[in-house]
């Protein structure tokens, strides 16, 4: 994604040497944006109290975040794709408050929500023609036609991932399935695939999200490896983001996120407005779907080959990752590295061939499955 300096950034700094250690820090600003589509990401030092507001004639969006100060480091360098967003503005309000302004042309709504670890405040902002409920007639007649898949390899970088008890790096595997599951999709279904990152680097769990929004991406796979201390679990399993008081699903999500599993239920509820907008979209219900057909082809592919593969079924949890993904989405755990015989096949390159076959044909299934809906509903009104 190329990245560019956005037309003005505003850094206002009132308190003096030393005031910041009496509240949380904004260490810096980061933003991706697309055609009708934003994402800025505040970067903090701390949980912060917050409020937000919309302004209209013209359209603009303003943060006040409280017991707050500016870093004198706090870096401009944002990333911008179009004159969607057409100004940030960052002050220091008053001797604790800073104000962040978004000026942004004609917009139909907005999303802001904190994540930890780092802390950081991240604002979503959709356009006037931007995307739609998944399950209206249009968007609905466009699933038959499904051409744009992102594919999001897990970890990379600095950020290994779960590692094998022969040192498998689940970085490693999730980039190896996605590139063979990019080049399945391109050469047997036409599909166009864009990869959240196509070498070994570090992107933040925020950016991945953002890169499937304003890339208008048509589905959004996630690839991951599981992990747990227990060396005897092995399986496979597919998510799709919802709330879940499930222990095990929560203690996925938990490593996922880089969070501690103590802190899932406190982020369940603060991101309940998202989970809100999942059940008013129907986009739980239709990456349910998506979920459900991958996890069936992968379980019937593989058991073709290999014996006693584990059908752990599809589950639901709050993953980052798919944190405001505005098209179909899910997170695939393909197997667990932490067990000795899932290491082995994990590292075998055939396995990990079987393993983005059998993703691309679920992928497929499910848009099949659309099209015999669309066809249906064609003729009953005929």
């Amino acid at each position: 994604m190329k990245r560019t300096l956005l037309l003005s950034l505003l850094v206002v700094l009132i308190c003096g040497p030393g005031e910041t250690a009496k509240g949380v820090t904004v260490k810096g600003f980061r933003s991706w944006s697309g055609e009708k589509y934003t994402r800025v990401v505040i970067d903090l030092d701390g949980h912060v109290k917050y409020s937000q507001n919309r302004l209209f004639g013209p359209d603009r969006i303003y943060l006040d975040l409280y017991n707050c100060f500016l870093s004198k480091r706090a870096s401009p360098s944002l990333v911008g794709g179009d004159s969607f967003l057409k100004k940030l503005r960052v002050s220091q309000f008053n001797k604790k408050t800073v104000r962040v302004v978004l000026d942004l042309q004609e917009f139909k709504t907005f999303k802001v929500f904190e994540l930890n670890n780092p802390s950081r405040i991240v604002i979503d902002v959709f356009g006037k023609k931007g995307f739609k409920s998944v399950l209206t007639e249009e968007k609905r007649a466009k699933l038959a036609e499904i051409k744009r898949v992102v594919i999001d390899p897990g970890h990379g970088g600095e950020d290994p991932g779960a590692i094998g008890p022969h040192g498998l790096k689940e970085k490693d595997v999730a980039l190896a399935i996605a590139k063979k599951l990019g080049r399945i999709l391109r050469k047997k279904y036409n599909m166009e695939t864009i990869l959240t990152r196509e070498r070994d680097v570090y992107v933040p769990l925020e950016e991945r999200t953002a890169i499937a929004n304003s890339k208008k991406g048509d589905l959004f796979i996630s690839i991951h490896v599981n992990s747990s201390r227990n060396r005897k679990l092995k399986g496979i399993e597919t998510y799709f983001l919802n709330w879940t008081t499930d222990a095990e699903s929560n203690r996925v999500a938990a490593r996922e996120n880089a969070i501690s599993y103590k802190e899932m239920r406190k982020v369940q509820s603060e991101l309940q407005m998202i989970l809100q907008d999942l059940e008013r979209d129907n986009k739980k219900d239709e990456s349910m779907k998506l979920a459900g057909n991958v996890q069936v082809s992968m379980v019937n592919t593989l058991k073709r080959d290999y014996k006693k593969i584990v059908n752990l079924g599809v589950k639901h949890a709050l993953f980052y990752v798919l944190v405001g993904a505005e098209m179909q989405s899910i997170l695939i755990e393909t197997s667990f590295i932490s067990n000795y015989e899932e290491e082995r096949r994990l590292s075998n390159g055939q396995y990990r061939d079987s393993l983005a076959e059998s993703i691309a044909d679920g992928i497929n299934n499910y848009i099949e499955s659309e099209r015999k809906i669309v066809k249906r509903t064609t003729r009953d009104k005929i």
